[in-house]
């Protein structure tokens, strides 16, 4: 650890905000984890560049530092102002580590043989894919598929609602929702959408579970695309007996991913 702090002026700290910009993002191959959660499961992974802290945070978590120090990551003591650049959040926990991006091709997650996977498509609001992932991470999800034009997984928003858990599953991304499909299909994966006049009911989905599932799931505003849902195997419900008229996306995905582990870990 260095003993005196640097300032926002700094080259690599200049460096490292620029990663707040995708473009920045896609041109080094790089991002950044704010926050203990991010850090931990990122070091976890082996995938940090650089740690940033400020004297605060050094306080907080003077053990994950050291741990990054010991594993050979370069550690660098900032100022408060150079900390706030940094983060994104209103209170910067002063934590902040240079990241190697997250994603892989389709086909690594399809060559693993997977048994369940959440499909959101055209997922723009970035705080809800991050829940989405930390909800397929939390039900033994193997992968999560970004189809179509979808929010960057290395979104600061998205990082941070994921709670550590983009660093646990894998991540792919596929601009072309109609080959992601297919290339689903063609593994020999079940296509399951989400519709609110699906013709199968959750809690008669089972069978349907005991095989390779694919979940696709619709962008928050508009859906699940009518075209995509024709495209899947089968259309699922969720029952809803009170009186509300529909679930928003991160809990509908909740409740059919935690349905479909709970036949798959039986």
């Amino acid at each position: 650890m260095e003993a005196e702090s640097i300032d926002w002026r700094n080259s690599r700290v200049v460096s490292a905000v620029k990663l707040h910009r995708a473009a920045h993002r896609r041109k080094t191959g790089r991002f950044l984890a704010e926050g203990a959660n991010s850090v931990a499961a990122a070091l976890d992974t082996g995938r940090v560049h650089e740690l940033f802290y400020s004297e605060a945070a050094a306080a907080r978590a003077h053990e994950l530092i050291a741990g990054a120090t010991a594993q050979g990551v370069r550690t660098t003591l900032v100022s408060d102002r150079a900390a706030k650049q940094l983060g994104e959040t209103v209170t910067a926990p002063g934590l902040v580590a240079v990241c190697e991006l997250v994603d892989v091709p389709l086909p690594e997650v399809l060559a693993a043989g997977p048994r369940m996977l959440a499909v959101p498509v055209e997922m723009s609001e970035p705080g809800n894919a991050g829940t989405l992932i930390r909800v397929a991470d939390s039900v033994g999800v193997d992968g999560v598929v970004l189809a179509g034009n979808t929010v960057d997984p290395h979104n600061g928003k998205c990082v941070r609602a994921s709670a550590g858990s983009l660093f646990h599953v894998p991540i792919a991304r596929d601009h072309d929702v109609q080959a992601t499909l297919a290339a689903l299909s063609a593994a020999g994966i079940t296509l399951l959408a989400t519709a609110a006049k699906g013709e199968v009911d959750l809690g008669d989905a089972d069978d349907l579970f005991t095989g390779p599932v694919a979940w696709l799931f619709g962008s928050e505003a508009h859906g699940l695309d009518p075209a995509v849902s024709r495209r899947a195997d089968h259309r699922v419900r969720i029952p809803i007996r009170g009186r509300a008229e529909s679930l928003n996306l991160a809990t509908a995905a909740a409740i059919c991913l935690y349905a479909n582990s709970r036949v798959r870990y039986r």
